[in-house]
């Protein structure tokens, strides 16, 4: 089952952070490190994705993942 991934509904957020891409070449701007671990979207995310149990926002709060029907709730 794939996961739902939505945006912040915040605009101002989504806005700020995709600013701050833009000005870091597609690297999270929240990190100091610029590796292919940290472009958008980011590794952790990426775990954090595969995980059929997490749900929450990404580290620079872009993105949200909703928690999958049938994950043991």
């Amino acid at each position: 089952m794939k996961p739902i991934i939505t945006l912040n509904p915040n605009a101002e957020v989504v806005a700020t952070v995709r600013e701050g891409l833009k000005r870091t070449g597609g690297y999270c701007p929240c990190r100091l490190e610029r590796s292919e671990d940290t472009k958008c979207i980011c590794e952790e995310f990426r775990r954090q994705m595969d995980d059929p149990n997490f749900e929450g926002y990404c580290h620079c709060m872009l993105y949200y993942k909703a928690k999958q029907e049938g994950s043991g709730d």
